[in-house]
């Protein structure tokens, strides 16, 4: 069974995903992560993101695996370096390209197949998992969303500015919103959640709740 959270980014999506997956004892899919660390992996091999052709091969013969509810990139674990500036920059670069974004998908797709996960990101309930037994959309305003991500920015010890922070995270809406590949929608069945006034806890809970409230029974089909 899947349960997907998909949402704007900085809405809380990964944090919250995380923890709902631990109180349902399922496992968690962080897909934002995939995009991020096949930009940060092209960034280190000094690619030039905009050469399509070439970002393509490299990205689709980079082996990534998940490992008990972890991220690998050829053999090494994913750590906070796919959370910088730089990285959010350019990820539209991985993100738009809808050759990786298919192979992303289809990795996805395998790596959840018959399996209980809460799984994260902007196409969960419209592309990935269309079929998913209960499906949220995460959001909250995007000066909210600025301020949790210079938060996050702090505690990694990354020095920012608010106001260049929100203009990011404006051009990231627009784009995401736009974008001819995986463009964030709200999936029709999907129940919007509005965090902006809400702890983490409080979210967590609200969606626990739900997804229990519509776990298919024993004799419901289950089937992913």
């Amino acid at each position: 069974m899947i349960v997907t959270i998909d949402g704007p980014a900085g809405a809380g999506k990964s944090t919250i995903a995380k923890l709902l997956a631990v109180e349902l004892d399922f496992q968690f899919l962080d897909t934002g992560a995939m995009y991020r660390v096949l930009t940060w992996d092209a960034q280190t091999a000094g690619l030039d993101l905009s050469a399509t052709d070439r970002l393509t091969a490299h990205c689709l013969v980079r082996p990534m695996e998940m490992r008990a509810g972890h991220l690998y990139l050829a053999g090494r674990l994913v750590g906070p370096e796919i959370r910088t500036p730089d990285v959010a920059r350019d990820i539209h670069f991985v993100a738009d390209n809808p050759v990786i974004r298919q192979h992303l998908v289809n990795l996805q797709r395998r790596w959840v197949d018959d399996q209980n996960f809460v799984s994260e990101g902007r196409d969960q309930g419209t592309i990935a998992f269309p079929q998913a037994f209960c499906k949220f959309f995460l959001t909250a305003s995007p000066e909210t969303r600025a301020r949790r991500r210079q938060a996050q920015l702090q505690q990694q010890g990354v020095d920012s500015v608010f106001e260049e922070i929100l203009a990011a995270q404006l051009e990231r809406d627009r784009r995401d919103q736009s974008r001819p590949t995986g463009r964030l929608l709200k999936a029709l069945d999907a129940i919007t959640i509005e965090t902006d006034t809400l702890a983490i806890t409080e979210v967590v809970a609200r969606l626990k709740h739900i997804a229990l409230a519509r776990r298919p029974g024993p004799q419901s089909d289950s089937s992913c």
